[in-house]
């Protein structure tokens, strides 16, 4: 599925939390209903059966209870999405990546093979089952693992035995350490964790940049891969890092060291010259690395960088990387990086903290304030349509996962969730550690209805996007009413919940949840209202007479 992943490191957000956020689209041609679900340790099955792969397998017996936000119809698997499991830990599962041929040809996906024949008549071929996937994922891990980097290692080691029949990215997070992994082929797999200080973004491209290979097969401090990833690039020829043959001094351009140190005081000076032969120190030890093959870029070596990569994927990036870091210089011929680049960092630091609002605003986005936004009237209609946008009509769900490390433990698991479009949609701050959802967000059906959530943001949507610039202030002025009650309600509940008991908790956390959900509700068939009669004066068949006209 076509989705939009952002990463915020500890030291890179508001308030010291990791954040770990997708926006879950649908497919082409169709619109997913979701749901939210907690799923008990006993509605968790014993032995797990994929729809799509047929794949069957025996599952841990000691699972933990879990967030999710599945699919709201059945018969074509859970796809839980994304939540967080007792132990505090959150998954998001997945991004889709994108590889090249070379890949895909040196480790082929496990793609499920359909019977041939008829079942005891001469040449019947048995079903092959397929690997794991997008489906399966966090089922499989999240109610397992205690900390990110077991969600890791499990999902690795299960990746390694049955292979998978698609590329994605999925993230794991702790309230100390954020971790990112890429699928490589059908059983190979990569991870970086991402830096405290800095957000990822990722647009439906494997994204990671930068790996060390040394690290990952030694004390992984920042590194996981497959064990046997450094031979199996080696076999097939797949490192396509060229090591820069200048010399340090050469690497960097020159006006780095024009600095002045005549204005600088003796300390200063001598501090100056020292980060820069720190800095020396290490370009030599990356350029080192890059021609041993040690360190690697895996987007050159496994990712894609075709034409309709520049169409859907990069200005995603370049977008994201615009609003968090706006004085960066993102306009004209001398910008460093355009829409189209393929080399947009995978993680950078933020000019700014980056806040729950910030999130939301950038996989909300349509291109705002440059010529590519389909609702704006800069550039032409041409520009308009270039790029996909990251607030996109086929958005199902945002879960921005929210690990609070100044709260008590049974408090810190925030899982801020938004349906549909996210353009016309609001964020809602609900606590994790419960065990039931509000209706109004786990009761979506096939049918249309807006009773809950979920269609009703749908029906919102469609309608306000054809009056977008009139509904627009009204939309905004929601979503900011909605924000604000999500966090008066950690505010106030935090501080309710002090004297409690760790086991009464939960059931206090699911009441605040639903109070809020109240409020939602109402503000949310406001919003309706105003926007059905906005689109409704639009009508064709409108007529300005005065009925009291004759």
């Amino acid at each position: 599925m076509a989705c939009t992943t952002i990463l915020v490191g500890k030291n890179a957000s508001y308030d010291g939390s990791t954040i770990i956020a997708r926006n879950e689209d649908s497919p082409n041609g169709q619109f997913e209903p979701k749901k939210m679900k907690v799923v008990h340790p006993e509605e968790q099955p014993k032995t797990y059966t994929s729809v799509l792969s047929h794949l069957s397998f025996e599952l841990p017996d000691n699972p933990m209870r879990y967030s999710s936000v599945p699919d709201a119809l059945p018969g074509h698997g859970i796809w839980a999405a994304a939540g967080f499991n007792t132990a505090n830990v959150g998954m998001s599962a997945t991004e889709t990546i994108t590889s090249n041929e070379r890949v895909l040809g040196a480790d082929p996906l496990v793609e499920y093979i359909p019977a041939q024949g008829t079942e005891g008549e001469e040449g019947y071929v048995p079903a092959v089952p397929g690997g794991l996937g997008e489906e399966d994922f966090v089922t499989v891990v999240l109610p397992y693992v205690r900390t990110a980097r077991e969600g890791v290692q499990r999902l690795g080691s299960l990746l390694e035995q049955y292979g998978t029949y698609e590329m994605n990215g999925i993230a794991f997070s702790d309230e100390d350490e954020i971790w990112w992994l890429e699928t490589i082929g059908g059983h190979h797999w990569i991870a970086k964790r991402v830096p405290d200080d800095a957000y990822v973004t990722m647009p439906n491209q494997l994204g990671i940049d930068y790996f060390d290979l040394l690290d990952a097969e030694g004390e992984q401090v920042e590194h996981m891969a497959s064990p046997d990833l450094r031979q199996w690039m080696s076999e097939n020829h797949l490192n396509l890092t060229n090591a820069n043959r200048l010399e340090p001094e050469d690497i960097l351009d020159e006006e780095f060291f024009d600095e002045d140190l005549e204005d600088l005081d003796e300390d200063e000076a001598d501090a100056y010259e020292e980060y820069v032969a720190d800095l020396m120190d290490l370009i030599a030890d990356v350029r080192e690395g890059m021609i041993s093959g040690e360190i690697f870029n895996p987007r050159e070596a496994f990712g894609s960088h075709s034409d309709s990569d520049h169409v859907y994927n990069t200005p995603r990036a370049w977008y994201m990387q615009r609003c968090l870091n706006p004085r960066d210089g993102w306009d004209g011929p001398d910008a460093p990086f355009s829409p189209e680049s393929d080399d947009i960092p995978w993680s950078r630091v933020p000019e700014r903290k980056v806040t729950i609002e910030d999130v939301k605003y950038v996989l909300s986005a349509h291109f705002q304030g440059t010529p590519y936004d389909c609702y704006g009237s800069k550039g032409t209609p041409a520009s308009r349509n270039a790029y996909r946008p990251i607030g996109i009509n086929r958005n199902s769900q945002l879960a921005v996962l929210q690990i609070r490390p100044y709260v008590a433990e049974p408090l810190r698991c925030i899982q801020w969730m938004a349906f549909g479009s996210n353009v016309f949609n609001a964020l809602v701050a609900l606590y994790a550690n419960v065990d039931e959802f509000p209706a109004y967000l786990s009761n979506t059906t096939e049918r249309v209805t807006t009773e809950n959530f979920y269609w009703a943001n749908r029906v919102i949507a469609a309608l306000a996007d054809a009056r977008f610039h009139e509904t627009s202030a009204k939309v905004e002025s929601y979503q900011e009413k909605v924000g604000a009650l999500g966090h008066r309600m950690l505010r106030e509940t935090d501080r309710a919940m002090s004297d409690l008991a760790n086991a009464d908790i939960p059931a206090s956390l699911a009441r605040a949840n639903e109070d809020l959900c109240e409020t939602l509700k109402g503000e949310t068939e406001k919003l309706l209202a105003t926007v059905l009669y906005t689109t409704s004066c639009a009508m064709k068949n409108g007529f300005a007479m005065s009925d009291n006209e004759r």
